[in-house]
C-alpha cells in the first residue's frame, strides 16, 4: 500500500473519497490493510508483554 496525498475543499469530500477508496479495494487488499493496522497497533501498544508477573500472597490478619 503506497501513501497518497490528496487535497479536498471540505471534510465531507475527504470522507467520501476515503470511503470510495476502500470500496474499490478487493477483499484481499482490505484484509491486508487490516493486518497492517493490527501489526502497527501491536507494536505501539504492547502493554501486556510489559507487565510485571502477578504474585499472589495470602496475608494472615490479626484479629483484635
Amino acid at each position: 500500500m503506497e501513501p497518497v496525498v490528496s487535497k479536498f475543499r471540505t471534510y465531507r469530500e475527504a470522507e467520501e473519497a476515503t470511503l470510495e477508496y476502500y470500496r474499490r479495494l478487493s477483499p484481499a487488499e482490505r484484509l491486508e490493510v487490516l493486518f497492517q493496522l493490527r501489526a502497527f497497533n501491536a507494536k505501539e501498544n504492547d502493554a501486556p508483554s510489559e507487565r510485571l508477573a502477578r504474585v499472589y500472597r495470602i496475608a494472615q490478619l490479626k484479629r483484635g
